[in-house]
């Protein structure tokens, strides 16, 4: 809990006027609540006792007085406390969303996206409640107990001390439940998370659930981690509901012992009636905010969880570093130079050298796994070399920016990624929208036959993943979205494997217009992308086996042979 308050300060310091407000509201309560108990004694006293009438007059005032200055201290208080709660989350969220993309490609292939989601989401909205109510309740809190404490203390020492001196003993039963509180809300975040990546894989692969008629099936699958969560979350609010009865019984044991001892006081002249009753008073009012702390501080186990969990992604370093040195040149050549890649020590490449100018297009073939897109993964840096070095313009490319690189080069996969946006969008994607350049990178892509069928054209908008289109639409809209990038370099992985016959025709039409401009590398996936390539490289096992044109590899190579008769 400290560590967490101690980690959580620093961001409420700089929202230094804003705090200060809250600050100021939080001592108009503390001031307020004690200001209430002591208006019992002249009320008793005085009024009711003394007959005094200007008191009698005096009374309703103070006590709007009073009330109205806990009233206005408690909203300055909730709201500011609130506006820095919530914007501390708010760059919480942004960070966390900026380090996951900076992370490498090999961190998203071993984590799922469902637990990603419930880190950013339900952990997340866990450690709001530590910055918008824990520590600023925290405060309010203990402003309240000191100036209470301060007030029963200068009333009565003497039953002050039976009353403080019993309540520390709740202290051994609230660490217990803090530890048991703890382990919960690991187990429910986790649960969380589970059931979140369980709903995500639900939602991402309905067809083949309804296809399968097995709704049934992932329904078991999913209650299973549903009431895993509903489990953990049972015992978290069992191990709460525990701090109210531990503090009512300690609390009525201290208040008991007090309204013995100060009724004795009473009757034996030592204290007037005024007095005592203004006492207990601030003495309910006292264990009320001890009461709110206990919970607090079993509540913040959660969010400790939370955090924890948060700062282990935050934790991770990504292993591709971007260069210095800006790529503002065309790319007019790429080397591979001896070129190994291991996946956790799975060889995937295996001594590649090759070279590539601009204005030639190379193919690479190969069965499943033979290391064709572990080549193309490289070139756009998702991973680097194990071993070896990659050279474009003859300039180690791990000394170029990231992002001068990805201008330079389109990478269009099997897997087409549409956002939920404009077709414009989705072409000019993280550029400008300029609607000539979006036309032409689309007639090239030979899209704009399905889009002036369109109502809204070009500014029409897609559903999720493009679900609104068809397969082969959705791909070309991908092919636009490189083109419109004007790349000196385009990677095509199987990216025409979802276009009819005509489709595939006009984009080789479009892709031989740009032959001798760019240098393309085409991962095949059928005989007619590959057959006007300068260069196939075969592969096997992360090898190149084989190099040449398509005419040579025919009459040369039985392995290519075999390949070229199953990929026509």
């Amino acid at each position: 809990m400290k560590e967490l308050v101690k980690q959580y300060i620093p961001y409420l310091l700089d929202y230094k006027k804003s705090f200060l407000l809250a600050l100021l509201g939080m001592v108009a309560v503390a001031v307020g609540t004690a200001g209430t108990a002591q208006l019992i004694k002249p009320l008793l006293d005085d009024i009711f006792i003394n007959k005094d009438i200007q008191m009698l007059k005096l009374m309703p005032f103070l006590l709007i007085g009073v009330f109205a200055l806990k009233g206005i201290g408690g909203y300055i208080q909730t709201y500011y406390t609130s506006y820095i709660g919530q914007d501390v989350v708010r760059k919480l969220r942004d960070r966390l969303v900026s380090h996951l993309t900076s992370l490498d490609m090999a961190f998203f292939k071993t984590v799922h996206s469902g637990e990603l989601l419930s880190r950013v989401t339900n952990d997340i909205a866990r450690i709001q409640t530590v910055v918008a109510n824990i520590i600023p309740d925290l405060i309010r809190e203990s402003l309240t107990i000191i100036a209470l404490t301060g007030y029963v203390i200068y009333e009565s020492p003497k039953l002050a001390f039976y009353f403080l001196f019993i309540m520390p003993l709740a202290l051994f039963p609230l660490t217990k439940l803090a530890k048991r509180m703890r382990t919960y809300s690991r187990l429910s975040q986790e649960s969380t998370a589970d059931m979140t990546t369980r709903l995500g894989e639900i939602l991402n692969n309905i067809e083949v659930i309804k296809s399968y008629s097995s709704q049934a099936y992932e329904q078991k699958r999913f209650s299973k981690e549903n009431r895993n969560l509903f489990r953990f979350i049972m015992k978290q609010i069992k191990t709460n509901a525990l701090i109210s009865p531990i503090m009512e019984i300690l609390g009525a044991l201290a208040i008991g012992l007090v309204i013995y001892i100060g009724g004795k006081e009473v009757i034996e002249g030592r204290m007037s009636v005024g007095a005592f009753f203004a006492f207990a008073t601030a003495l309910f009012m006292l264990y009320t905010p001890i009461k709110r702390l206990s919970t607090l501080y079993n509540k913040a186990q959660d969010a400790i969880m939370a955090n924890k969990r948060m700062h282990e992604l935050l934790k991770i370093e990504p292993s591709i570093h971007s260069g210095k040195k800006n790529l503002s040149q065309s790319i007019d050549s790429i080397k591979f130079e001896h070129i190994f890649l291991e996946y956790k020590q799975t060889p995937a490449l295996r001594n590649i050298s090759f070279e590539v100018q601009k204005g030639q297009s190379i193919a690479l073939v190969g069965d499943s796994g033979a290391g064709k897109s572990s080549l193309v993964n490289l070139l756009v840096r998702f991973y680097n070399p194990s071993k070896g070095k990659i050279y474009i313009n003859h300039k180690d490319y791990r000394d170029f920016t990231l992002h001068s690189l990805h201008q330079k080069i389109a990478f269009v996969t099997q897997r087409i990624y549409i956002f939920n946006d404009t077709i414009a969008a989705n072409v000019a994607y993280a550029e400008e929208i300029d609607p000539k350049r979006v036309t032409a990178a689309l007639q090239k892509a030979y899209a704009m036959e399905f889009i002036d069928k369109l109502e809204d054209g070009i500014f029409t908008k897609l559903s999720e993943n493009g679900n609104n289109l068809s397969g082969g639409q959705r791909q070309r809209i991908a092919l636009a979205r490189a083109l419109y990038k004007n790349p000196d370099v385009l990677i095509l992985d199987e990216a025409t494997s979802a276009l009819d016959n005509k489709s595939e025709a006009l984009i080789q039409k479009a892709l031989r217009a740009l032959k001798g401009k760019i240098i393309t590398f085409t991962v095949a996936h059928r005989l007619s992308t590959i057959e006007d390539a300068d260069t196939i490289l075969v592969f096997e096992n992360g090898k190149i086996i084989e190099r040449g044109t398509h005419h040579y590899l025919l009459q040369h190579s039985p392995v290519y042979q075999a390949l070229a008769s199953h990929i026509i």
